[in-house]
């Protein structure tokens, strides 16, 4: 058994739901199979039939789909802790890839596993429902930011959500998060071009809200970044609130 996996996953779930000691003891025997994934692997590809889900162990990773001339859209990033791929339980075969954008630790547990304990174990079934559906949750709002937000908007958003996000599992303290994405990732996540992601990049840098060193971000300005997304954490649903808040100036979006 690999504690580090269990944990991140049982983290995540106590995030969004109520998990009873007895469920958290079931949960914890869950078979889980190790893998080290390379920066720009496919876990899992378009088309592909699975019989098991993945849980992030450690790193980052990213769904996507190509068009017919070969553009990507990247359709959601996943940070420690998250499934990415829940919804195969239920679907025949996956409809998008699911790759690592830095060297990635994964955690592979089959589909007859959870099933089982899902029978077993009614709160963790209305648990894992609950993921998918904040998951739906997480779509909808970055489909209103690529539809109706800026480019520097949107932009903020983003980072804002990621910032919160590796803050809920204790990896993002003070506003510092690690962010291991190329401009073209960001660009492809968030329908713009390399030229205009640089440009707002550089532009959040002058007006004080970010800095960013490599795959280091550090969100200088908080209230000024969430106002800017029109990021409004609601949507995450975490059953907890998250403080952001920043030791120096006080601010919290919330």
């Amino acid at each position: 058994m690999d504690t580090i996996a269990h944990e991140r996953l049982l983290k995540r779930l106590r995030l969004i739901a109520e998990i009873d000691p007895e469920d958290e003891e079931e949960l914890l025997k869950l078979p889980v199979t190790l893998r080290d994934v390379d920066s720009g692997v496919d876990i899992v590809s378009e088309g592909q039939t699975v019989q098991h889900c993945c849980v992030l162990v450690d790193g980052f990773t990213y769904r996507y789909r190509h068009t017919i001339d070969g553009k990507r859209q990247i359709i959601a990033f996943h940070v420690p802790g998250d499934i990415p791929d829940l919804h195969s339980l239920h679907v025949p075969y996956m409809d998008h890839s699911f790759a690592a954008t830095s060297q990635c630790r994964i955690g592979f547990i089959s589909h007859e596993a959870i099933w089982d304990l899902c029978v077993r174990r009614p709160k963790i079934a209305a648990a894992l429902w609950r993921e998918t559906l904040i998951d739906g949750a997480i779509f909808r709002e970055w489909i209103v930011g690529l539809g109706r937000l800026s480019g520097a908007s949107r932009t903020a958003h983003l980072l804002c959500e990621l910032a919160m996000r590796m803050r809920a599992v204790d990896l993002g303290p003070h506003h510092v998060y690690r962010l291991p994405l190329t401009q073209h990732e960001l660009a492809d996540a968030l329908g713009l071009t390399v030229v205009t992601v640089n440009r707002v990049l550089k532009q959040l840098r002058e007006d004080g809200l970010l800095v960013r060193e490599r795959s280091r971000m550090e969100i200088r300005d908080w209230r000024g970044l969430a106002r800017l997304g029109e990021f409004d954490p609601r949507y995450l649903y975490f059953r907890a609130r998250i403080s952001m808040t920043d030791e120096q100036n006080g601010d919290d979006p919330a």
